[in-house]
């Protein structure tokens, strides 16, 4: 007899007791343990049957006890039914199959296989026909309730741009390790999970009141009875407040949701906090009413004590320190505030939610918890955000396309001007610009914004040779810059630019040399944006090119000129959109000259009452010879 069979003879011999008659114990030979296994030493396998009722240290049957067939009937049919019994299964590798079988009466094919790792003492992860729970050391399985699927995809803290798996760098903005991994899916329960954690819609909701009918689709006509749009905004009165509702699309609209984003120490708290006092007031109801003002960051003394600064000590404005969403927003909804604001939302956090506050996950359902918070209670919320690097708002950009409104607040570090800036309004339009001035009292409104970027100017000086001015547009307001160009012979330097696009200022210097006739291929040329700003539209063309040819020229360009227009590659001047406008902001600031291209000479109205000249000219050759002759 062959060595191999002698081991299956012995197997089988050895675990008899299973099989014999007397003790009843029928097994269902399932394609996972057969007959034909036993006999093949390489799957050659010991059975236990294991009752959980008795204590550990027992590992044989007792033979008194009830049979435990599967899917077989006893006498003691109730005593069978409450025992719960597992089948282990051990291979000759030492690797462990366990699978828990709920009642005596289950049949073989319910039963599902449990793999678990290597190893006896510790609890590994089992599966359960695509499902996973907990196996133990005893044999004993923790089965899981299923859940939902869980999709994991990577998104770009810098961009907001989502993919399906991890890259190196994000195929977008092409920033290297800020792809960070997001997984959200859906519960049984309604809620939602993130990372792997489920979130129920009760931790969420809990402080939204309860409606005692549901919510149904209501006509068009019945949502817009009774509401006049002419009192639906909630005005903010004074110069600050009507700066910032000129941004805002003509006032606050209630149950908005308004992100302020901005460099640190720009004055974003400040910001918010004259608008809280300014909403407190109450001027267009007739007397004061509530606005909470929320600090993550601070302190309420050190709140105070800011306010104290800028003079504000308006009686209903409530300030509040915490950090936790629902405790906010169940403080917040006992007053029944006109408005909420807070800063920042990069420090509250949301209980149920993984991640430390600040954090993608976090960031978004507190975010998405204030917005139905804002539409459920039709209360304003005002929130602060912090900034990247790059200028951007910090976190997902997912953020921005929660909130209503997006405002930007931009100013230079040694400098006292602020510009608000609207880069998302759903209430409004994006075009409009508030500028503003820092001062010990808190922020005050710059009457006459052009004078940021203008200097004295002297006609006498020969300074002001290679000076031009020129008038932009930024949303719908207009300013004045000024341009100042530099022609230096014999320079090792062939150009430097500030301010200007680089290849806008190739084509002004290709145009000059080609169809004005300018010697400008030995000179070294210079061209700087006065305070730093920089020229996006084309309408500073004729500037940039007057500023070149007063330099290279030598002759200064006479004092209150003005120039509007775009310069073709033949050297012709074209027309720019809303001339009237910059006509009369240049009229306003008492410029006595402007130089437009001739098509929009006939198009504008007559300005006899504003005293200005306005001289229409076809190509830049006129122009030279208007202004420099």
């Amino acid at each position: 007899m062959q060595i191999s069979d002698m081991r299956a003879l012995r197997t089988f011999y050895t675990q008899k007791h299973l099989f014999n008659p007397k003790k009843h114990i029928p097994i269902s030979l399932s394609p996972l343990i057969s007959f034909q296994s036993l006999q093949n030493p390489k799957f050659s396998r010991h059975f236990r049957c294991t009752n959980h009722r008795r204590s550990e240290e027992s590992t044989s049957l007792d033979a008194d006890s009830p049979s435990i067939g599967i899917g077989s009937s006893s006498p003691d049919t109730e005593t069978n039914s409450s025992r719960r019994r597992t089948w282990t299964v051990f291979n000759t590798e030492g690797s462990q199959y366990s699978d828990r079988q709920e009642s005596g009466s289950r049949s073989g094919a319910e039963r599902s296989e449990v793999s678990v790792n290597k190893g006896f003492g510790s609890v590994e992860k089992a599966r359960f026909g695509g499902r996973y729970g907990l196996a133990s050391s005893d044999g004993g399985v923790v089965r899981g309730r299923k859940k939902g699927k869980s999709k994991v995809c990577w998104v770009c803290s810098d961009c907001g741009y989502s993919d399906g798996q991890w890259w190196g760098a994000c195929r977008e903005c092409n920033k290297v390790g800020t792809m960070k991994q997001f997984s959200a899916g859906e519960s049984g329960n309604g809620g939602s999970r993130v990372s792997g954690f489920e979130v129920s819609d009760n931790v969420v909701r809990s402080w939204l009141p309860q409606q005692p009918t549901e919510v149904q689709p209501l006509r068009l006509t019945d949502v817009n009875r009774g509401i006049n749009q002419m009192n639906w905004r909630i005005p903010l009165h004074g110069p600050f407040g009507y700066e910032v509702a000129r941004v805002l699309g003509g006032g606050l609209v209630p149950g908005s949701l308004v992100l302020v984003g901005g460099d640190p120490g720009a004055g974003k708290s400040t910001l918010l906090l004259q608008i809280a006092a300014i909403i407190a007031e109450g001027h267009d109801i007739g007397g004061s009413s509530p606005v909470v003002y929320v600090s993550g960051e601070e302190s309420v003394e050190q709140i105070g004590n800011r306010a104290d600064r800028m003079r504000i000590d308006t009686e209903e404005l409530f300030l509040y320190s915490s950090t936790d969403i629902e405790d906010i927003l169940g403080q917040v909804h006992l007053l029944s505030p006109r408005a909420l604001v807070v800063d920042s939302i990069q420090t509250v956090y949301l209980k149920g939610v993984i991640g430390s506050a600040g954090g993608l996950s976090q960031v978004k359902e507190c975010t998405s918890a204030l917005l139905r918070f804002a539409k459920k209670t039709n209360i304003p919320v005002f929130l602060i955000g912090h900034v990247t690097k790059s200028g951007d708002i910090a976190g997902p950009r997912v953020l921005e396309h929660i909130v209503d409104v997006v405002l930007y607040m931009e100013g230079e570090k040694h400098s006292s001007h602020r510009l608000l800036r609207s880069v998302k309004n759903r209430f409004g339009s994006t075009d409009e610009l508030g500028v503003f001035e820092m001062t010990q009292l808190g922020l005050q409104v710059v009457s006459n914004p052009s004078e940021l970027f203008l200097s004295e100017q002297n006609s006498d000086s020969e300074i002001l040779t290679g000076l031009a001015v020129a008038v932009i547009m930024d949303g719908s307001r207009s300013f004045l810059l000024e341009i100042q160009a530099l022609c230096l012979s014999g320079s090792t330097v062939a150009r430097q630019v500030n301010g200007v696009p680089a290849s806008r200022a190739d084509m002004i210097i290709a145009v000059l040399m080609k169809q004005a006739g300018l010697k400008l291929q030995d000179n070294g040329i210079f061209l700087n944006v006065v305070s730093g700003v920089t020229l996006a539209e084309t309408a500073g063309d004729l500037a940039v090119a007057a500023a070149i040819c007063s330099s290279f020229l030598e002759f200064p360009i006479p004092n209150g000129i003005a120039f509007i227009g775009e310069i073709g590659l033949g050297g012709e001047l074209r027309t720019v959109p809303r001339m009237e406008k910059r006509v009369n902001t240049v009229a306003k600031l008492g410029y006595k000259k402007c130089i437009v291209p001739k098509a929009a000479e006939k198009s504008l109205p007559t300005l006899e009452d504003m005293n200005i000249e306005i001289v229409g000219c076809r190509n830049m050759k006129e122009v030279i010879n208007t202004v420099f002759v």
